[in-house]
């Protein structure tokens, strides 16, 4: 049985996704609070990126040093084929669950 995405993973994989070989803590974190208004920390972001990797969802790859002297390797994010997976079953879910509700869900936020 295939796991369920939480809320938070489904967020982080999508942002490891649209970023495209450019994924790692900050662009992940900054395209999430640009994109959704969500402000995530490091604390929350590296443990989820983990429980990812572990599920097999994202893979991790040492990316070169930062151009100044001394600077540290990034770690790039990519995602792999179960997290695409995991991605378009959780998709469907929702869509299943939305559907015959699209007026309410469009109405506006002061209703």
């Amino acid at each position: 049985m295939r796991e369920h995405l939480g809320e938070l993973e489904h967020v982080v994989l999508l942002a490891v996704l649209r970023l495209s070989g450019r994924a790692y803590g900050v662009t992940m974190r900054d395209e999430i609070r640009e994109r959704t208004g969500r402000s995530i920390s490091p604390g929350t972001i590296y443990p989820t990126l983990d429980r990812l990797e572990r599920k097999g969802y994202v893979r991790s790859l040492t990316g070169d040093p930062r151009p100044e002297r001394g600077g540290r390797a990034r770690r790039l994010y990519e995602i792999r084929p179960a997290g695409l997976a995991a991605l378009r079953a959780s998709h469907r879910m929702l869509h299943a669950l939305r559907a015959g509700f699209e007026s309410v869900l469009a109405g506006s936020e002061d209703s």
